[in-house]
């Protein structure tokens, strides 16, 4: 049964097409991976999903709800979270008060009880932390809880951002490009990550270029081309798929077919 459907998106810029009629589906705890070239329309496509944008055409079903054009915050409550291109990463803040940060959306204390400390905030304020750390350890931070956010590596910090999405308690995650500038050891600590959060059921819905990253941890490929779904399928299936060679893949082809084999 899927956890989120994506029935025929779409959504139009100054006259132009940017996303259009575009449909897929995601089961619990499955790894989908959207590609394509720059300017596809995958992040536009996330947008809408999210919230972000309010799609003109399609719906988005997130459990049997129709959650179309519900905010990110009340999407976030529902139970779908994302991370983004550019880290949201407060620098000067700890490690541990940034994995904190994430669970305020779900605390439900009032603002009398915070202001003066009293002893109900008190618990969820340890809750969170509790929570937070064990989080950190999920992503392999738990050692760095102490240190400041902006003193981490690149790669660090986008398990960071990995967990404050996790904090929100996800069933769906969406994940924006999360390997784009780390290394090769970074992006590997990252491929391991992804794999270990879906392993425990959370649904994960993907937008990289590491090709190599995408063939290796993904069940499902959404390959978008100027704003249009062109292909779907297993990572064997969409190495090998002449239109997807053609408009994505090109030069990389062979790469790919390695990766997936």
């Amino acid at each position: 049964m899927s956890l989120l459907q994506i029935e025929g998106l779409g959504i139009d810029f100054g006259g132009l097409r940017a996303v259009h009629d575009v449909g897929f589906s995601l089961k619990p705890g499955e790894i989908v991976s959207v590609i394509g070239p720059n300017g596809a329309g995958k992040t536009t496509l996330f947008n809408m999903i999210s919230g972000v944008y309010a799609p003109a055409r399609g719906r988005v079903v997130l459990d049997g709800e129709d959650v179309t054009r519900i905010p990110p915050h009340l999407l976030a409550r529902r139970g779908l979270s994302r991370t983004f291109q550019n880290l949201q990463i407060f620098q000067s803040m700890s490690v541990l008060e940034n994995a904190v940060a994430g669970h305020h959306l779900h605390e439900r204390g009032s603002v009398f009880a915070d202001l003066f400390s009293l002893p109900a905030a008190r618990r969820r304020s340890k809750a969170s932390e509790d929570s937070a750390r064990t989080l950190l350890d999920r992503v392999g931070l738990g050692r760095a809880a102490e240190q400041e956010a902006g003193s981490l590596s690149y790669g660090a910090l986008k398990r960071l951002e990995i967990a404050r999405a996790l904090a929100l308690k996800p069933r769906v995650l969406l994940l924006d490009e999360p390997a784009a500038g780390c290394n090769a050891v970074e992006t590997e600590e990252i491929d391991h990550l992804i794999a270990k959060v879906a392993a425990e059921g959370v649904s994960i819905l993907l937008v990289e270029h590491d090709m190599k990253m995408v063939m290796r941890i993904s069940n499902h490929i959404v390959v978008l081309d100027h704003g249009e779904k062109i292909a779907e399928g297993e990572p064997a299936a969409i190495s090998r798929n002449p239109r997807v060679i053609e408009a994505y893949l090109g030069a990389q082809a062979t790469e790919v077919q390695n990766a997936d084999g």
